[in-house]
């Protein structure tokens, strides 16, 4: 029978190691509890002018010459939650990253957090864009549904709960998607990704992104592949950009040294 011996831990190194990160831990709380404070205030303006929002939403699909209805006396408060969930995300996205680069900031070099904060307008405008791409996605749906009803001269009847959380849902999960190309960019800038090895992991990526697609909520190939082809063109810059970036980068090293 083996015994191992453990050395014994010095009580007094213990206290010193637990005050010495004591103040990490007591700032992750802080930044949790804002970030969750945002969270939840966003939920509860959703939830609140989710009348509003579903009104937005039903103007910007056009849905005139189709029977909107609820099937169920919960969906209202169904799609109030949703409508509430996913306004917080939104709301709370920037607090997040901001909150995250500035959690980092002690622990990066000057160049490397000025790199970070120049991403922040960015990931802000890409998400913005890619919720955007998924409303106009979901809306030319509708769109399809509802000009080949009428040319067939067949009724239509659409669960507006349905449309609306599949909207909301897909829109929100493509504004995150669209987040991939800065952070990619951040770890190719920082060193932790290699361009080479990158780029050789092309076909991967793109067979990634075509199963985030289709695991979103629209059951249309059409949709999915339509969904997918941006997130394959956001890869490609992203590896243009970086090529270009170090080229210059290079040729400033080269002209310095001469």
């Amino acid at each position: 029978m083996f015994v191992v011996e453990t050395p014994n831990q010095n009580p007094k190194d213990l206290e010193v190691i637990l005050l010495k990160y004591s103040r990490f831990f007591d700032e992750i709380r802080k930044r949790i509890l804002v970030t969750v404070s945002i969270f939840i205030l966003g939920t509860i303006f959703g939830f609140i002018y989710v009348e509003q929002i579903l009104k937005f939403l039903i103007n910007i699909f056009s849905l005139n010459g189709i029977n909107i209805v609820f099937t169920s006396p919960f969906q209202f408060i169904n799609l109030s939650i949703t409508s509430g969930f996913t306004t917080g995300i939104i709301l709370a996205f920037p607090v997040i990253v901001w909150q995250f680069i500035s959690f980092l900031k002690p622990a990066l070099k000057r160049k490397e957090y000025k790199i970070l904060v120049g991403f922040l307008p960015g990931s802000i405008l890409l998400f913005i864009i890619g919720f955007g791409f998924g409303m106009l996605i979901m809306k030319w749906q509708v769109d399809i549904f509802l000009s080949q009803t009428m040319s067939l001269g067949i009724g239509n009847m659409l669960d507006i709960s349905r449309l609306l959380s599949v909207s909301i849902i897909t829109s929100a999960l493509m504004g995150v998607a669209f987040e991939t190309p800065i952070l990619l960019l951040v770890l190719l800038k920082i060193g932790i990704i290699k361009h080479p090895r990158l780029s050789k992991a092309r076909p991967w990526v793109y067979l990634g992104s075509f199963i985030f697609a289709v695991l979103l909520p629209p059951d249309s190939i059409l949709a999915d592949i339509l969904l997918t082809l941006p997130l394959v063109l956001l890869f490609e810059v992203t590896l243009l950009i970086d090529k270009i970036s170090t080229r210059k980068k290079d040729r400033t090293v080269v002209a310095e040294g001469v």
